[in-house]
């Protein structure tokens, strides 16, 4: 059984967990009764909750208008995107620990074994199903450090992706050479500029950032998408130390988001679906194939059950495509 850690908080007598619950029901819903759903409590409840919160800290954090439903006030949207930015960073370090915890446990009990260990590269939608799955466990890692986990021996497969759909670079065209090796493509993602609601500054290219001395918010070194960036940057005749920012690195699409939300950053790389979850604009680069790789002494079922579950997600997600529709 998967175990999930969580990090929780008080401030002002608040349990910053369970309000960050509140308000992020509230975020992704059309109005209070549909956030009580999400929440599985009543609507007298879930009023309760805000109006608990709103005591407090003395301030409203949701309005409800007439015709429009129940939203989050200016101060609401802020402390909502602030918990996103902590809780963001927090992801893939509760995620190792969990992992950590869980192969300890293991240790002390009847020997379980493991189907499949997978070393990837960031993506919610791929996170999503692994979560759901008791024969992967799953290391995060930027694509160039899952290759080296299937090349030291501690990942039977790996997902990863390097930006665009052009002929892979090095060391990504390796793997399509190696005969130990089957490579599939899992599914299609677009990526993109992530910027503030709107766009004020009309940003349309990397080239923009630059000449606009904007504050970009990579990703950290050996991720796919630090690898795409890059590459605009050459394409567009531009260092990437000409970027504004471009040594300030995150490990999540999340954590770059949530910096963007919360006004310590001005534009980053990451879906479509991430930027709508906290309210960005969105300027497409591109789509590239997210690929999985395994040596052929793998387990098959696991393997193929994976990509038939990538491909089903990726058909009804914001932002992805499956590879039957490429």
């Amino acid at each position: 059984m998967r175990i999930d850690l969580e990090a929780d908080g008080t401030w002002r007598n608040l349990a910053l967990r369970s309000t960050f619950a509140v308000l992020d029901a509230l975020v992704g819903s059309a109005s209070l009764l549909s956030a009580a759903r999400t929440l599985g409590i009543s609507y007298r409840s879930a009023w309760s909750r805000v109006a608990a919160i709103e005591a407090a800290l003395g301030k409203p954090v949701a309005v409800k208008t007439k015709g429009h439903g129940t939203t989050l006030t200016p101060y609401g949207r802020a402390l909502h995107a602030a918990l996103s930015a902590t809780y963001a960073r927090l992801e893939p370090v509760l995620d190792a620990e969990s992992q950590r915890l869980e192969q300890a446990l293991q240790a002390i009990e009847t020997p379980k074994p493991v189907t499949l260990r997978l070393a990837a590269s960031h993506d919610p939608l791929l996170l999503g199903i692994i979560a759901q799955r008791s024969d992967v466990t799953l290391a995060v890692a930027g694509s160039l450090d899952a290759l080296a986990h299937l090349r030291s021996g501690t990942a039977d497969a790996v997902g990863f992706h390097y930006g665009s759909e052009g002929p892979a670079p090095a060391p990504f065209d390796a793997l399509f050479r190696d005969s130990e090796l089957t490579v599939w493509p899992l599914f299609r993602r677009e990526q993109g500029l992530m910027l503030p609601p709107g766009n004020p500054h009309a940003v349309a290219s990397v080239s923009d950032i630059a000449r606009l001395r904007l504050r970009f918010v990579n990703r950290q070194r050996g991720a796919g998408t630090r690898i795409w960036f890059e590459r605009l940057c050459a394409e567009s005749g531009l260092e990437p130390g000409a970027i504004l920012g471009a040594e300030t690195e995150e490990f999540t699409h999340q954590a770059v988001a949530a910096l963007i939300a919360t006004g310590a950053a001005d534009v980053g790389m990451g879906t479509p679906a991430i930027a709508a979850r906290f309210g960005l604009a969105f300027r497409s680069v591109g789509w590239e194939t997210y690929y999985l790789a395994a040596r052929i002494t793998g387990d098959a079922a696991a393997l193929s059950s994976l990509h038939a579950e990538a491909a089903r997600a990726a058909g009804t997600t914001l932002g992805y495509q499956s590879v039957a529709c490429g």
